[in-house]
């Protein structure tokens, strides 16, 4: 069950640094930091992440970039788009969801190093 008290932007906002690393089990390259454990535990979208770490080793638009912009974008029909940009506002890639129960209207990671992380943490 979804812990949607734990999701709003206040609370999101409270993350800033990170102690504890977790290893992403497909792309054990890839990093992600408390606040997106937060995210994915607490709506239950670990697929998110694992839509952002597999874009690392698949993706050549996205490999290619330092610094990324992940933007999870949720319309009134459940659709969403999920887009990724090089940090300048370029868009570099993206993706339509079909289908998503993901409780907030957007979201945005940033990804640098193989490290996911939401935007307070950096």
């Amino acid at each position: 069950m979804k812990n949607t008290k734990q999701l709003t932007k206040d609370v999101l906002r409270q993350f800033t640094g990170t102690e504890k690393w977790y290893r992403h089990p497909l792309a054990r390259d890839v990093l992600y930091t408390e606040g997106a454990q937060h995210v994915a535990e607490n709506a239950e979208s670990y697929w998110l992440l694992d839509e952002i770490a597999l874009a690392q080793q698949y993706e050549p638009s996205v490999k290619g970039e330092g610094f990324q912009v992940w933007k999870l974008k949720v319309r009134e029909d459940r659709t969403a788009l999920l887009t990724c940009e090089d940090g300048n506002y370029n868009e570099v890639y993206s993706k339509e969801i079909e289908f998503t129960d993901f409780p907030l209207d957007e979201i945005t990671f940033w990804c640098t190093d193989n490290v996911i992380l939401l935007p307070s943490e950096y």
